[in-house]
């Protein structure tokens, strides 16, 4: 099959979009499966297969027993905790692992991944706890639950609704599924889930970081600050492309704003330079997009990896026993994204205090009028401060960590999955800062009126409006934010 580009993933995990196979893949995956048919038939131990899993793998299973092995395997793996890991990263761990065993080296059946399929197209989500692997041997746990919706035990959520697993087969026309020999370690063993999570946090970041960028610009208009640190020759000069582009969208966001154009000359604009969030804005988000595009480009390779073990070559019939479930660039990866979106929130945080700072703003203090009567948007900033130490502590690499496992036979892990849900938790964390930002920014505009700011800027200024009227008094802006940060996540300011 046709590799899965990093849009076509994004698409699946929307839910808009597929993965299809064609008559090549399915050629593939019955070579596979015919080639661990001849193996069992030579009489070899072939481990995981005849065989017992991890320091268990010297003990030979009898041929009569193979079935209940791997159903015994998917059962006993089946020990996650925690939260329930959101549908849309079930439904990228899906599509992920229909992608890794169509490829032909795993020695599945076509029924096994025809049923990861079905699911998928039914969006029947099997019910899988956050916690409990460790990103190496795959992600074991989590991937058996998912593995336990396809023998019709654990849970499947349907329309919404928490089902047991046969009850949603049932459901949606499907009986459950006998393993073969091979299946249950092929489908547990893999990266699939802490690649969706890292997936999934990667994408959210994106959003953010555009939001950022908006937020960015409008704060530096809100500040009467200067365009001319975003000017080509500065960035040109140093040469990081990501900087390069930062600045050049920045500028893009603010041509042709009358604010900026009200105090141009040197006798109107006081500031030789402005602080260091508004001016530095291209070195620093320049720095976080060049991080996120490296660790989009290892994911986009991990989601179209064979990241099970052993791997079945049926152009020879090799079974070849190896490491490819060892999550380490995922982990990397999701690490690298979680200090992106830290240092997002962090320069999103400063400028809100600048905002809120009359004496480096000029404009009222904490941004309302009749200050004192009222506190304006004196602990948004607070709020945005205390999710950003949140997020210093949450920031620190979970793959420099690792834990021996299963009697020391996997002494080194890679703590990918725990990687990839502490970046999601920082990509939350950084959208409410971005979204406090936003509206803190959409505040200092209107005070500048009848001057506007840029086309660009009125644009994303009146998306904020739809959600957010002017702050004239005190009120809640716990909706508000919210609102905000659904706008974001909604991609509004991409």
């Amino acid at each position: 099959m046709k590799k899965l580009s990093l849009a076509e993933l994004r698409t699946i995990w929307a839910g808009e979009g597929a993965v299809t196979l064609d008559a090549t893949d399915y050629a593939r995956i019955d070579a596979s499966a015919d080639a661990v048919a001849k193996a069992l038939q030579s009489g070899a131990a072939l481990y995981g297969i005849n065989t017992g899993f991890g320091k268990l793998a010297s003990t030979r299973i009898d041929a009569g027993k193979l079935e209940q092995l791997q159903r015994n395997l998917v059962l006993s793996h089946a020990v996650g905790v925690g939260p329930e890991l959101p549908e849309r990263v079930v439904r990228l761990a899906l599509a992920i692992k229909v992608v890794t065993l169509a490829q032909g080296r795993s020695g599945v059946r076509r029924a096994v991944i025809g049923a990861l399929l079905d699911l998928l197209g039914a969006n029947a989500m099997p019910v899988i706890p956050a916690q409990g692997s460790v990103g190496a041997s795959g992600d074991l746990a989590p991937l058996a639950h998912l593995s336990c919706a396809l023998i019709g035990e654990g849970e499947i959520r349907l329309g919404g609704e928490k089902l047991a697993a046969g009850e949603a087969l049932k459901a949606i026309g499907l009986e459950p599924l006998k393993l073969g020999p091979k299946e249950g370690l092929a489908l547990l063993n893999g990266t699939q889930v802490s690649t969706a999570l890292a997936l999934d946090a990667l994408f959210r970041v994106q959003d953010i970081f555009d939001a950022a960028l908006v937020a960015g610009a409008m704060s530096v208009d809100a500040m009467k600050g200067t365009d001319t640190p975003f000017d080509e020759r500065i960035h040109l000069a140093r040469g990081h492309k990501g900087q390069i582009e930062v600045a050049a969208r920045l500028r893009a966001l603010m041509a042709g704003s009358a604010i900026r154009e009200s105090h141009r000359s040197a006798q109107v604009d006081q500031r030789v330079q402005d602080p260091y969030s508004l001016r530095c804005q291209p070195q620093v988000m320049g720095a976080c997009l060049d991080l996120l595009n490296n660790a989009a480009a290892t994911l986009e390779i991990e989601a179209n990896a064979v990241t099970d073990n052993p791997l079945v070559f049926a152009e020879d019939g090799a079974i070849l026993s190896g490491g490819n479930f060892h999550a380490e660039p995922v982990a990397f990866a999701a690490d690298i994204i979680s200090m992106a979106a830290a240092e997002i929130a962090s320069l999103s945080e400063r400028r809100i205090a600048l905002l809120i700072d009359p004496a480096l703003s000029g404009l009222p203090a904490f941004l309302v009028e009749e200050g004192g009567l009222n506190s304006g948007f004196m602990i948004l900033q607070v709020t945005a401060a205390a999710l950003v130490s949140e997020n210093k502590t949450l920031a620190h690499p979970a793959s420099v960590d690792t834990i021996p496992t299963s009697a020391n036979q996997e002494d080194h892990v890679s703590m990918a999955t725990f990687a990839g849900r502490k970046a999601g938790d920082i990509a939350g964390n950084a959208a409410h800062v971005v979204a406090i930002e936003l509206l803190a920014a959409a505040q200092g505009i209107d005070f500048h009126a009848p001057l506007k700011t840029s086309r660009a800027l009125q644009a994303a200024h009146s998306r904020i409006r739809t959600v957010s009227p002017p702050l004239s008094q005190d009120r809640s802006l716990a909706g508000d934010i919210v609102r905000v940060r659904e706008l974001i996540e909604a991609g509004a300011f991409c």
